[in-house]
């Protein structure tokens, strides 16, 4: 599919400095000013949205200083995922950090009147609960900091309060709405950017971005420069790629400039994670984050504790951050052998029984829960079908679903909802608890509802330009990595051209996983693609057939001091 949104290209290209081709790429990201485009082309650090634009921020920086002033007992309540993590780290080392310049800490490293806790992800499950609450209760807390959790949590921040505790409230996902209206939990201070009368620019932050911003209003209000702040940033930028949020507006300054402060980190524990997982931290790029150093962060929490992540963080000692760093690295070597095996397990029980199904419901009894969603996530990507993944938990049965397009999984759910005790999700994603005895009986339920066709089913890649290999040159490929940090929301470029003659193709790499093809097109250039995937199977498809139509995106290999132009191949087709 080609992307066929308008604008005057060639006019906004002058103006901008930039090529059409770019003008194009920003057009289908959404961008539709050039006021926009600027921002997205040239925008610095100086950009970032003030937090005091935030609703409530002001109240919540009043009420923490007042805290910190009378040395009150505060505790932070984060999650078990990569944005509570960074999030709690964020305010650990703010609310510390303010602390220590109001004269109220206790040596470097900040008082221990400010901790936290973060929940089990099996045992306790998400967010802030009953049991989290009266532990803190007997342990002397005054005040509980929600981040990444606790918009939803009216129930157990009622108990807080009867407790006599203070509960400030930062969080980003959705206010859950009854009778058309948002109910907000009882806290002293709710910030959270997608609450009613929302006064920031941007709300598509993640809860380690809400963080980060109270941090920043903290500095100010205590009067540590600001230039420590923004030394924090990196840990805004990973939650951000992390979570998987849109890479748009101010979340992509926010990655493109915490790449570059990541390179010059002080953190021992984000180096030494850097370090074990082979990356070279002066050339960090969103998908490192998204793929290496992310599933690491997240590894403990779905196997063990998020509790490792934080202490990695927080790891002063050398020895301790070398040692948290290669656990979670082999930590996540074990989730990604466990994954691989849930993903063959029920990509094979698919194949055997449920072929005609519109909605795969899978169920590993055996498989640990925290790898539903992923694996889900993998069925989905190969079926090109909604797909759920159950698992058994206790005397219950625990799911993850992922979806596509045309099927709104969280608005399915709700007409068997007589069959789950819980569920909750959105259009793409979704989570579940059912009776196991329920299983057979929702699998055919969300068969029988949907009204998906066989169109549904195929998978669309869509093109920004179809471009011949004969407009490439080095300079496009630069101006391309203007357009990075590359990802949700700011997808790579891909272009495509039909037709191209197929002179020569060899298998290469130690696992034979890389193909390189010597292609032609009908001018006579010649320049090289590169398809990654099984090499032996691409070789066979390929046998026989001397044309090729590619999807792709443009690159310069350096080899021997050489620079030569390839096109990396996203997709193909084989003709002749």
């Amino acid at each position: 599919m080609v992307q066929t949104k308008r604008a005057d290209f060639n006019g906004l290209a002058k103006e901008l400095g930039v090529s059409p081709v770019s003008v194009r790429i920003m057009r289908n990201r959404g961008m539709e000013t050039k006021e926009a485009m600027e921002r997205y082309l040239y925008g610095t650090l100086d950009g970032l949205y003030d937090g005091a634009l935030m609703k409530n921020m002001g109240e919540a920086v009043a009420v923490l200083i007042k805290k910190l002033r009378e040395e009150k007992r505060i505790r932070i309540i984060g999650d078990y995922d990569i944005d509570g993590v960074c999030a709690s780290y964020l305010l650990l080392t703010g609310l510390r950090r303010a602390e220590r310049e109001l004269g109220k800490g206790t040596g470097p490293a900040g008082s221990t009147r400010i901790d936290y806790e973060i929940p089990d992800r099996v045992r306790d499950g998400y967010g802030i609960n009953e049991a989290i609450i009266r532990q803190a209760a007997a342990d002397g807390v005054d005040t509980l900091v929600t981040c990444d959790n606790g918009i939803a949590a009216a129930k157990e921040i009622s108990l807080a309060k009867e407790l006599g505790m203070t509960v400030v409230v930062t969080d980003h996902h959705e206010v859950p709405v009854e009778e058309e209206r948002q109910v907000l939990p009882p806290a002293d201070v709710v910030v959270d950017p997608k609450q009613e009368g929302e006064t920031y620019p941007f709300r598509e932050i993640c809860g380690a971005v809400v963080a980060y911003k109270l941090v920043e209003k903290l500095y100010e209000a205590s009067g540590v420069h600001r230039e420590e702040w923004r030394e924090l940033l990196e840990f805004a930028a990973i939650a951000t790629v992390g979570d998987v949020m849109r890479l748009q507006d101010e979340n992509r300054i926010l990655v493109k400039y915490g790449l570059k402060q990541m390179a010059r980190t002080r953190n021992l524990g984000l180096r030494k994670l850097v370090e074990k997982t082979g990356l070279d931290i002066t050339d960090l790029s969103a998908y490192h984050i998204g793929f290496v150093i992310g599933p690491c962060l997240n590894a403990g929490g779905r196997l063990q504790t998020a509790k490792a992540a934080l202490r990695l963080f927080l790891s002063e000692d050398e020895a301790e951050a070398e040692r948290l760093a290669e656990e979670l690295k082999e930590l996540n070597d074990i989730r990604k052998d466990m994954t691989k095996k849930g993903e063959d397990e029920a990509i094979a029980q698919v194949e055997t029984q449920y072929m005609e199904d519109k909605v795969l419901v899978v169920f590993l009894p055996d498989c640990h829960e925290s790898l539903a969603g992923i694996i889900a996530g993998r069925v989905r990507e190969h079926f090109h079908k909604p797909s759920i993944v159950l698992t058994r938990s206790g005397d219950m049965v625990k799911g993850s679903g992922r979806s596509i397009e045309p099927y709104h999984m969280f608005r399915e759910l709700t007409k068997v909802r007589e069959l789950l005790s819980k569920f909750g999700g959105h259009p793409m994603a979704a989570g579940l608890s059912i009776k196991e005895e329920d299983v057979p009986e929702f699998r055919r339920r969300l068969n029988e509802n949907a009204v998906l066709t066989e169109e549904d089913f195929i998978p669309r890649v869509w093109i920004d330009v179809p471009m011949p290999l004969e407009y490439v040159t080095e300079g496009l490929v630069e101006e391309l990595k203007r357009l990075e940090p590359f990802g949700q929301g700011n997808e790579k470029p891909l272009f495509a051209q039909k037709g191209l003659m197929i002179r020569s193709l060899r298998v290469l790499g130690k696992n034979r996983n890389v193909v390189k093809l010597g292609l032609v097109t009908d001018t006579g250039l010649s320049m090289d693609g590169l398809l990654f995937g099984d090499g032996d199977a691409i070789q066979r498809e390929l046998a026989g057939k001397d044309r090729i139509d590619i999807v792709y995106y443009p690159d310069i290999n350096e080899y021997n001091g050489n620079r030569t132009l390839q096109a990396v191949i996203r997709n193909y087709k084989a003709a002749g």
